[in-house]
């Protein structure tokens, strides 16, 4: 990475323009400069995101940023952080079942609202051991953790639902935002889907499945999947209350 540039020189004084005040005319701080990062990649994806189009955005020099974040890699962990830190987990609901749904409808709520970020809510945290990750992408874990000991589960088995819910998460988000249409125009599902450039006697169940895949709905699809993931753990982990 080359060297960050050097801020914009005050013309009376010869000296730095001072680090106090966005484009807003507030002041630049980390979660300034983050929620800036948000919302570039809400509009232009990740690879919209640069460290110089983040300085034009918060209306300040490049220096400034990096006052407040290393690197386009720290960036990149801030956004996820600041997507994680809007996710809500109530670890003293008594239903642990029904609040893992309230945690799951959420997740998706986040993810639609910031498809071009899902990537870096998947990937990101794994780049980095546990406990130098930002405090906000670790405390679901740790609420999770705390709600489903409090329910009467052992600590590892807590941390098995967990790594399951979010690994079923994870999995839908990017299976829902990706569903992809050839022709949206056509009615017959067959040729909506493409699915008539598959030789029907190598993919019969798909060909067959033409409808179901074609009505796929994201909210329906996942609570699906809760009753399978969670009416499973219930059944078959050890707890003395569920």
């Amino acid at each position: 990475m080359t060297e960050p540039p050097t801020d914009r020189m005050n013309s009376r004084s010869g000296r730095p323009a001072p680090a106090t005040a966005g484009r807003g005319g507030g002041p630049v701080t980390r979660a300034t400069v983050l929620h800036a990062a948000l919302e570039i990649v809400d509009r232009d994806g990740i690879d919209g995101l640069s460290m110089r189009r983040l300085a034009d955005a918060v209306g300040r020099d490049p220096m400034v940023v990096y006052r407040h974040v290393a690197n386009k890699a720290a960036v990149l962990d801030g956004v996820a952080e600041v997507v994680f830190a809007q996710l809500s987990i109530d670890a003293s609901d008594a239903d642990w079942t029904a609040q893992l749904r309230l945690v799951a409808r959420d997740f998706r709520r986040l993810a639609l609202a910031h498809p071009k970020a899902v990537p870096l809510l998947v990937t990101r945290p794994l780049a980095t051991p546990l406990g130098l990750r930002p405090r906000a992408v670790v405390r679901p874990l740790e609420n999770i953790l705390a709600l489903l000991t409090r329910a009467g589960f052992s600590g590892a088995d807590a941390l098995h639902i967990y790594r399951a819910l979010f690994g079923f998460l994870y999995g839908h988000v990017l299976n829902e935002l990706q569903e992809i249409v050839e022709s949206p125009e056509e009615t017959d599902e067959v040729l909506r889907l493409g699915l008539h450039r598959l030789p029907i006697a190598e993919f019969p169940l798909l060909r067959e499945l033409a409808p179901a895949l074609a009505a796929y709905d994201g909210a329906t699809e996942l609570e699906r999947g809760l009753d399978i993931l969670l009416t499973g753990l219930a059944a078959t982990l050890p707890s003395q209350e569920r």
